[in-house]
């Protein structure tokens, strides 16, 4: 059974929306203004050598799929993701052309139990919002793997913003990246996941 990985780019308040250029958002491109490091960059490594599918929500799709299959110099990293299977969940988007990638357009929820069942690694996500929204009230998220950016932005779409219940994360991993720090998080249900006893 595969875990469910929430890979995100976050600020201290917990803005996870246009760490990158997002047209629409004026206070993107946050994330650019920091270092992550050398430990950063492995464990944004080891995180996609890890999955063995990606899965995205329209938007973080569109924007992956205009960059990676053009982006010269990304070696092991860039095959990965070219190369790996992909699964997009939109009611939209008529066609998926980034190499090896399926819509998911219904019952995303059991769509989903049925990809841990099957996928051989980590579902990974990154960005994409709205479909981790979705995910979390479903119970269906096994890790966050949150990078943490020193910087308050007061405004924008935030992780947690529809949880409408106090909820608890057990702390697994904490690694300092340059500016940054990672904290690696399991929902405290999650006994059957594996932990860390790292801490």
């Amino acid at each position: 059974m595969s875990n469910v990985v929430v890979s995100e780019f976050i600020t201290l308040d917990g803005v996870i929306e246009g760490p990158g250029e997002e047209p629409g958002f004026d206070r993107a491109g946050w994330a650019f203004q920091f270092d992550r490091g050398a430990e950063g960059n492995t464990f944004k490594f080891e995180e996609i050598r890890a999955a063995g599918a990606l899965l995205l929500g329209r938007v973080t799709y569109e924007g992956f799929a205009a960059a990676w299959p053009t982006m010269e110099g990304t070696g092991e990293f860039g095959e990965k993701m070219n190369g790996m299977p992909k699964y997009v969940v939109s009611k939209t988007l008529e066609r998926a052309e980034w190499n090896n990638s399926t819509i998911i357009r219904d019952n995303i929820p059991d769509e989903i139990r049925k990809l841990k069942a099957r996928v051989d690694g980590d579902i990974l996500i990154n960005g994409s919002c709205g479909l981790v929204q979705t995910l979390i009230e479903h119970d269906l998220v096994d890790v966050y793997q949150l990078m943490i950016f020193p910087i308050v932005l007061g405004a924008g779409k935030r992780l947690f913003a529809t949880a409408d219940a106090p909820s608890t994360l057990r702390l697994e991993n904490i690694v300092k990246a340059g500016d940054t720090a990672i904290l690696t998080y399991q929902p405290a249900r999650a006994n059957g996941a594996a932990a860390s006893d790292s801490l």
